[in-house]
């Protein structure tokens, strides 16, 4: 009998090392990702990194929610209508204050570029010259309208234009149609819209150098870049805002599912990629810079794994 009792025990062994390694089970995980407008750079990501998380944690795909923008996905997740976020640092900085605790980041993602376009054919050449205008500053509830409204507070144009709450595709075509003067956009490099209408309107980036000085006294999470006039045909290169981008996930969120969709993220990098080049800059180095968020323990996790 001694026989059996040893078998029973080796046995036993085995299948806590096989369960063991097969690692936390996600059966019944469902999540949310708020991933801004169709067509926008959050979610073309949105909807690779979705396939690859219910690939790699073996759960059905995350619902894909188009939403206004960032100030939209981190008020969603707040309020628990999302699971996982695209945000502008910026605004993740201002709801970090305004809700402590409740708000983590897997990673730093990408950087995007503050665009202040008009048309070639047009008068104006600075911000300031855009006195008396029209301009379209993003969605309601964006990340582009948050930083809009703080530019034209700093070019001291806040009571001195008149503003459209309109997505990049509506903003272009009403510039185009001559509807609106100028059209503000923060996105990665090209923006194959803005690509598009120079091509077809021709279009102009307003340099922003003069700015940055007010606009880094906001908040400490904006750089300064260089857009080169390559990018998009420009006579020369622009000064313009730069500011990162989190995936932010509710600080309650488990260990277990904040390192596997950290992991995930940074496998599916590929294919991320291919869907928009903004991803290129998805690295583990710059991903942990995500303050005043905290990392997620279970980012934090993934993290040491690599000894970052």
């Amino acid at each position: 009998m001694r026989w059996r009792r040893t078998a029973a025990v080796v046995t036993a062994v085995l299948v806590a090392g096989l369960t063991a390694a097969c690692g936390p089970s996600f059966e019944g995980l469902h999540l949310r990702i708020a991933a801004g407008a169709v067509g926008g750079v959050y979610n073309n990501l949105a909807r690779p990194l979705a396939s690859a998380w219910a690939a790699d944690l073996g759960i059905e795909a995350p619902e894909v929610m188009a939403t206004q923008g960032s100030r939209d996905n981190i008020n969603r997740v707040l309020s628990g209508g999302a699971d996982v976020a695209f945000v502008a640092a910026d605004l993740a900085a201002e709801s970090a204050q305004q809700h402590p605790g409740q708000l983590t980041a897997l990673a730093r993602i990408h950087d995007d570029y503050l665009h202040i376009v008009v048309r070639a054919d047009s008068p104006y050449t600075s911000v300031s010259m855009l006195k008396g205008r029209h301009i379209a500053v993003g969605s309601p509830e964006s990340g582009v309208e948050y930083i809009a409204n703080r530019v034209l507070a700093v070019a001291g144009l806040s009571n001195a234009v008149s503003v459209q709450q309109l997505g990049l595709d509506d903003s272009l075509k009403a510039l185009e149609n001559r509807q609106v003067d100028a059209l503000f956009w923060s996105g990665g490099l090209p923006t194959p819209l803005i690509t598009q209408y120079t091509q077809k309107v021709g279009l102009r980036l307003l340099d922003m150098a003069s700015l940055m000085e007010g606009m880094q006294a906001y908040s400490p999470v904006y750089g300064t870049a260089t857009i080169p006039g390559s990018t998009y045909n420009q006579a020369g290169p622009v000064t313009t805002l730069v500011v990162p981008n989190f995936l932010v996930v509710p600080t309650k969120m488990s260990a277990d599912v904040a390192e596997a969709l950290t992991r995930g993220l940074y496998d599916s990098r590929p294919a991320l990629a291919r869907a928009n080049r903004a991803a290129l800059s998805i690295d583990v180095h710059p991903g942990i810079e995500t303050e005043p968020l905290p990392l997620h323990p279970g980012a934090l996790t993934y993290y040491r794994s690599l000894k970052i």
